[in-house]
């Protein structure tokens, strides 16, 4: 009796202690998240989109006082997507794409997240920039506006297809071509328009003039030719040349290089040379980063491109002849958000560098010279700032701005070293519970086989000697989580929920394991990682044992969530380490990997065929599940573009064949992107009240 009474007492100190940190989480996933954005190519309009708890709207703005404007009005949280904005070049029109699931492995799906009686489509829409109302122009997506500013092309069924800006008359396809095409450039004087024509095992660039003129192929090959970009003056195509698939069935379980080239056409003839041929090394395989290539046609005839050839993902200037290539970002740190000047003089991106030691763990803007390695960075301290943008007169700098405190906003800056300003503030809620979450703190540890992992930690401000902590495992596999808020809308999500679980007196940490971005090539890419060993594994278990090793940690009661590859390792963790992990939330992870295996059926087999199919099942969490004692929550929406709902389903049947107690939170129509705000609140409360039940719940 005497041990229940101090328990109890313990418990209510402990509430008393954390009652002026807490916030509820409906209030703590009240920010706005602004993305998509956009800036004039002349002038200084910018536009946006905005999701304020699953209203997405348009929002503008003009310098130079860039004071933001509502300009739709939808009002349902339906989870139709805003995608794909754009403004005219003369300014006065916004186009952009609604609804979508533009993150799916096929984008080209409409959803019907909100289980609407009526079939959901794709659509694109106009809309004067002075303010009036949204134009339907047709079912479609991936717009583009002529230079002209008077048509919009964009695909439809995999067709290019075009329509007045305005929508005076219907929309009709362009031209055919035999297979996919997409990627659509208009020429300078907007005259041709340049696409990829996709044809399954190979791909081809071609120039479409008039209805009367057949396509121009450029330097048709057996190869998969991408990312085209016009010179400036139109008379020439950058392109990047992959090898095309198919051949003698090579190794499943090593690694080996994937070769790319640089290749530059004649835009008249369609011959084209090679002026650069990335390495024959694991480094120069093609890049795994944002924007992959970030192939761009710059001022003074340079080529500019991503390559991982020295270990970092960098930015690298070439001469449109060829040459050697010239590293502009040497160092040891990523680049993203890669953005050419409307000049096309400065090349502007995201860093995870700068003169903090922990900005390892950040995002800073940087700019440096498309002719030479002269980087500087702009935006110093202890922000996270991301995917910059000059606007069209080139004076002012545009990006979004986050700290540990407060959600990505948009900001502004002079062309210059500074600080950004924030134009977003009448965004946030003025009781958004700023002031009551915590700053995360970089930590390192080793895991087992010696090699570094990082992680941020978020510590409650009170609470008892002993606090219940939960290992946070994000998705992708290539992300990198921050010392403040994510810039991603997924993790964006999953940073308010961790602040909430602090708020309630977890300890949280987040970490990134091998496989994901920002430590460099070897980091990324470590070998016999998922169906060929799950390797990465052991950055998790590292991160259960180096928390149940802290002071303030009861190691007793340390819980683990994850999603997407997250909750595949979730799921490693509870099935390989329930000792170690005493309850664990699963988003649609994956657990059966054999259906990665080679098809015993195939007459030809790869060498390590059989070696494969035996890695691929040891990495599968349900090989191990006669060692999975640890209480569950599995969740999935079943209209999942990314994780088949199979794979939850599957591991569900095998729960309840071993009569093994689960629980599930099943949401029928619900994407892998929780597109409705009510079904992200719905899945972040099951995630907290579960482990709160099983952590905290004497």
């Amino acid at each position: 009796m005497k041990n229940c009474f101090l328990l109890l007492l313990v418990s209510f100190i402990f509430h008393d202690c954390l009652h002026a940190q807490r916030f509820t989480l409906e209030a703590a996933l009240a920010y706005p998240f602004p993305n998509e954005l956009t800036t004039s190519e002349k002038g200084s309009s910018i536009a946006m989109a905005v999701n304020e708890k699953g209203k997405r709207n348009v929002y503008v703005a003009n310098g130079p006082d860039f004071v933001l404007r509502k300009l739709t009005d939808y009002n349902e949280d339906d989870g139709q997507e805003i995608t794909s904005i754009k403004i005219s070049p003369d300014g006065k029109w916004v186009v952009y794409v609604r609804g979508g699931d533009h993150g799916a492995f096929d984008e080209t799906i409409p959803r019907n997240p909100a289980s609407l009686p009526t079939a959901p489509k794709i659509q694109l829409y106009s809309i004067p920039f002075a303010g009036g109302k949204p134009v339907l122009l047709s079912d479609g997506e991936f717009p583009v506006i002529s230079p002209q500013s008077d048509k919009v092309v964009f695909i439809k069924n995999g067709q290019a297809w075009s329509v007045p800006i305005d929508g005076s008359q219907p929309a009709k396809m362009l031209f055919y071509a035999r297979g996919e095409t997409n990627s659509l450039q208009w020429s300078p004087d907007g005259k041709q328009l340049a696409f990829v024509s996709s044809r399954n095992d190979h791909s081809f660039i071609g120039i479409f003039t008039d209805s009367l003129s057949p396509i121009q192929w450029l330097d048709a090959s057996i190869a998969k030719d991408q990312s085209p970009r016009w010179s400036p003056d139109g008379k020439k195509i950058v392109f990047i040349r992959r090898a095309a698939s198919g051949g003698a069935i090579d190794s499943l379980t090593v690694d080996k290089h994937v070769p790319w080239s640089i290749c530059v056409a004649d835009a008249a003839s369609g011959k084209a040379q090679e002026i650069w041929k990335a390495p024959e090394t694991l480094r120069g395989s093609v890049p795994e980063t944002q924007g992959r290539f970030n192939l761009n046609w710059a001022a003074n005839e340079r080529i500019i491109f991503v390559s991982y050839m020295d270990g970092w993902p960098h930015i690298y200037s070439i001469a449109a002849t060829g040459g050697q290539p010239v590293l502009l970002t040497d160092g040891a740190f990523a680049v993203e958000h890669v953005k050419l000047s409307p000049d096309k003089k400065w090349v502007l991106f995201s860093t995870n560098t700068g003169p903090d030691k922990y900005d390892y763990d950040r995002r800073h803007i940087a700019r440096v010279p498309v002719d030479k390695p002269a980087m500087e960075i702009l935006t110093p301290g202890t922000g996270i700032e991301t995917f910059p943008m000059l606007t069209g007169d080139g004076t002012t700098l545009v990006l979004m701005s986050a700290t540990a405190q407060q959600p990505p906003l948009p900001a502004i800056m002079k062309f210059a070293p500074g600080k950004p300003v924030s134009i977003g503030g009448q965004l946030l809620p003025k009781d958004y519970p700023s002031g009551k979450m915590v700053a995360p703190t970089s930590v390192q540890f080793k895991a087992a086989d010696g090699k570094t992992v990082y992680g941020q930690l978020y510590m409650p401000k009170e609470g008892p000697a002993k606090k219940p902590a939960v290992l946070f495992i994000h998705g992708g596999p290539e992300r990198q989580m921050l010392l403040g808020w994510h810039y991603g809308d997924y993790y964006a999500n999953t940073y308010a929920l961790n602040q909430y679980l602090v708020s309630q007196g977890f300890i949280v940490l987040s970490v990134n394991y091998r496989l994901g971005i920002g430590y460099g090539f070897e980091f990324q890419q470590p070998g016999n990682t998922w169906n060929n060993g799950a390797s990465e594994y052991l950055d998790i278990k590292a991160a259960g044992e180096w928390l149940s090793k802290q002071p303030a940690v009861d190691a007793k009661k340390i819980g683990v969530y994850g999603g997407s590859y997250g909750g595949f390792l979730t799921a490693l963790a509870l099935a390989k380490d329930s000792k170690l992990f005493a309850a664990g939330v699963d988003i649609h992870g994956e657990h059966n990997l054999m259906v990665f295996a080679p098809d015993y059926s195939n007459v030809q087999q790869a060498p390590d065929a059989e070696l494969s199919r035996k890695l691929s099942w040891q990495s599968s969490p349900v090989s191990s599940l006669d060692t999975w004692t640890s209480p569950v929550l599995l969740i999935h929406g079943d209209d999942d573009g990314n994780v088949p709902f199979h794979q939850t389903v599957d591991l569900a049947k095998r729960f309840m064949e071993k009569k093994f107690p689960f629980e599930s939170l099943i949401i029928p129509d619900e994407t892998h992107h929780w597109m409705k705000h009510s079904n992200a609140l719905k899945v972040d409360e099951a995630v907290a009240d579960f482990l709160k039940r099983k952590l905290m719940t004497p």
